[in-house]
């Protein structure tokens, strides 16, 4: 992808179809014409401030329309955009400010806490937008082509040990994971995607490139409230949403007696296994699921389970994209044979090139174009990809192997839990047992015993939860992923290790 150009994305759009509907905020109706025009105003004050072409900016902000032009002027001068979660404290949005060399971080007034915890001594200068929308307009060199090398934006992993890294994508790792979703999902004249998940996260920002590089329209929502999507799928035609498990279980609970329209079309669902009951509750509702495999590093979903296989090859993520290719390795470092676990690899033009300012790390984790993911899963005869879990994760319990994710997935199934976390725990007599940490739904009568019976149920032995604790909420990320870094050092504090 070196010398490989395309023209710039959001001008070409808005040649394309000026008058299409490119996002819905609230009430309000955005055409790509006015898109463009307001991403440029945004862009041309960001010159005011003396914001120039590869420049890294970070970005601290909410879902909101404002954020989107600020996204898209970007783009337009060139720059590199550090989407930050805004989850985070002072101390590692700090770290991550001089991690990437930002010049400016944009924000709102809602951060104000966190600018003022910053305090005067950094490096890099700070604006709220509502003093950024006031600045007079400086015309700039808007470059015609987008080389699809150049990096778009970094976005932080949040790894279980250490700093974490900053991901470099492409405009071609954005490109091609669009393109590999469009040959997996198609795109219909009519398609109306739903965003309710962050765009500084990877699954949101693929949206918002999806819609500009697809002609499609977004809707885009300030969080996920569950009576909002549904009234944007029957009353406003929305064909595709991102989800994960979570709030696939919310939107049925508020679907109650009530079908989606047949114009709905995917349910795309990432973080981690769908349960039985769920898939099972799907169909019979006729909501088409798709189950996805993907992170940071892939720029999006690069592993797609279909939904003519969904309860067939249930558990399943699916098969590669079409420019993805995928394997297995196991522990003595070759290819696993069909049914044998071992780490997942993945190859493609949507994989990241590396990680900012890592270079050791990225020599390590990918080797000849092969990302080492980290995670543990296997193949099937036919190449259906089963994830199990993140090899950090791995409870080793009496020299057998314990999924955390298999775990949940049963505790799931259980009308009474609304949520769940399972971790390992030291044990003297077999290293580690694995222990739950559950959310029951409202106000359930449910006691441990009577969960860890259900689990006897439908478990090996040896990996039934030996402790059921249940708490009010779990930590979950801004894409609603478990946390179980943030689970165990919870269960050290307040029980240690006996």
């Amino acid at each position: 992808m070196a010398n490989e150009t395309i023209p710039n994305l959001l001008t070409k759009r808005a040649y394309l179809t000026p008058n299409r509907i490119a996002f819905i905020f609230k009430e309000q109706e955005i055409t790509f014409w006015q898109l463009y025009q307001e991403s440029l105003a945004v862009a041309e004050k960001m010159t005011t401030l003396g914001v120039k072409r590869n420049d890294h900016v970070s970005v601290l902000l909410k879902n909101h329309i404002d954020m989107v032009y600020i996204l898209f002027a970007l783009q337009l001068l060139g720059c590199k955009a550090v989407l930050l979660n805004n989850r985070l404290t002072p101390t590692e949005i700090s770290w991550q400010l001089n991690d990437s060399n930002s010049i400016l971080l944009l924000t709102d007034e809602s951060f104000e806490p966190i600018v003022t915890a910053l305090g005067k001594e950094e490096c890099f200068q700070s604006m709220f937008l509502s003093e950024l929308f006031t600045k007079e307009r400086t015309l700039f060199q808007m470059a015609e082509e987008t080389n699809l090398a150049d990096i778009c934006t970094i976005m932080y992993t949040s790894g279980t040990t250490g700093n974490p890294k900053g991901v470099l994508q492409s405009y071609g790792n954005h490109w091609w994971s669009a393109t590999g979703s469009a040959l997996n999902l198609g795109i219909n004249d009519d398609d109306c995607w739903i965003c309710t998940v962050p765009l500084f996260h990877i699954s949101g920002y693929s949206i918002l490139m999806r819609g500009i590089i697809y002609g499609m329209k977004v809707i885009l929502h300030e969080g996920f409230d569950e009576e909002k999507v549904i009234s944007d799928i029957i009353d406003r035609g929305a064909t595709i949403i991102s989800v994960v498990t979570t709030m696939v279980s919310r939107l049925l609970n508020q679907l109650s007696d009530r079908t989606l329209p047949e114009t709905f079309r995917c349910m795309l669902v990432g973080g981690g296994p769908v349960p039985k009951s769920l898939l099972e509750t799907c169909v019979d509702k006729n909501i088409p699921v798709y189950q996805t495999y993907g992170m940071t590093e892939t720029a999006s979903q690069v592993v797609t389970l279909s939904p003519e296989d969904s309860l067939r090859k249930l558990g399943s993520a699916g098969k590669p994209l079409f420019p993805v290719q995928l394997k297995v390795v196991n522990t003595d470092g070759v290819e696993a044979l069909p049914n044998e676990t071992g780490e997942i690899r993945v190859k493609g033009p949507n994989i990241t090139s590396g990680y900012l300012n890592r270079p050791s790390v990225t020599a390590e984790k990918i080797q000849n174009g092969w990302l080492q993911t980290g995670d543990i899963g296997y193949l099937d005869e036919e190449g259906f990809l089963y994830v199990l879990d993140r090899r950090s994760d791995l409870i080793i319990s009496g020299g057998e192997n314990i999924y955390p994710a298999e775990i949940e997935g049963v505790l799931l199934s259980h009308s009474g839990v609304e949520d769940a976390g399972v971790i390992g725990k030291s044990d003297l007599k077999w290293g580690q047992v694995p222990i739950a940490i559950v959310v029951k739904k409202g106000d359930t009568r449910l006691s441990p015993e009577q969960l860890i019976e259900f689990c006897q149920q439908k478990l090996a032995k040896f990996k039934v939860p030996k402790v059921i604790v249940f708490v009010e909420e779990l930590p979950r990320n801004a894409a609603r992923k478990l946390m179980r870094h943030k689970l165990k050092a919870w269960w050290e504090e307040n029980n240690g290790e006996d």
